[in-house]
């Protein structure tokens, strides 16, 4: 524009500026709206964290030409609104889509995401979405489940690991005294110096030998006196 008057270079700044700091931008055709309807879409959407601005289509491609919002461009046809996002682009989205469903002359065109244009069809797609809230429930709950299962287990551990280590003690009590029991037999017999079944054979065999040795005596004894009688004859 050549010497532009002062307040269309404040609205194109304006436009410039809001769109750089909006989340997203979507592009409706108001066309045969009253201002009452158009006063109720605006509330509508302030509640979802849209504003819904109506410019000349001019000074917004001013605004637009030469950034990153320049494809928007090619959607400045007809009687524009624009409604700028701060939040969640979806549930802007399903209020526009729904408004339109009760009031046709509002027309969705498409939008301008960082990531680039979207088409009417698009955004008719980003609107069935569900709202971030309910996305953010479902990935937290998907996350959660896997964790309270985690956490069960950790919390089970101990509790099996105490059942582990009393059947071990268990067993060791129907198994292990039997084995401890003759080592300590062993060892109180060798305390006591031999005495018990060991000590008892020894005994025995002791017996015996003494036994022999006096029933050779005897034998010898005999022998000399019949020898002796022998010989007085």
């Amino acid at each position: 524009m050549d010497n532009p008057r002062p307040e269309k270079v404040a609205v194109v700044d304006e436009v410039r500026d809001r769109l750089g700091a909006a989340d997203a931008a979507i592009l409706t055709e108001y066309r045969g709206l009253t201002v009452a309807e158009l006063a109720t879409l605006r509330r509508s959407l302030a509640a979802v964290g849209g504003d819904y601005k109506v410019y000349k289509n001019t000074l917004v491609k001013l605004a637009v030409r030469g950034g990153s919002h320049e494809p928007m461009q090619d959607l400045l046809t007809g009687p524009t609104a624009i409604a700028f996002v701060s939040g969640d682009v979806s549930a802007v989205a399903k209020a526009l889509r729904d408004f339109s469903r009760t009031n046709p002359a509002l027309v969705l065109k498409g939008g301008m995401l960082p990531t680039g244009l979207l088409s009417a069809g698009e955004l008719a797609a980003l609107a069935d979405l569900p709202s971030r809230d309910v996305l953010l429930a479902r990935v937290g709950g998907g996350i959660a489940a896997p964790l309270r299962q985690m956490a069960g287990l950790l919390q089970a551990l101990p509790r099996n690991l105490a059942y582990g280590l009393k059947a071990l003690i268990d067993q060791g009590a129907t198994g292990a005294p039997a084995a401890a029991g003759t080592g300590a037999a062993a060892e109180a017999e060798a305390a006591a110096g031999g005495e018990g079944p060991a000590a008892e054979t020894e005994a025995g065999a002791a017996a015996e030998t003494e036994a022999g040795a006096a029933a050779e005596t005897e034998a010898g004894a005999a022998a000399e006196a019949e020898a002796a009688g022998g010989d007085a004859g």
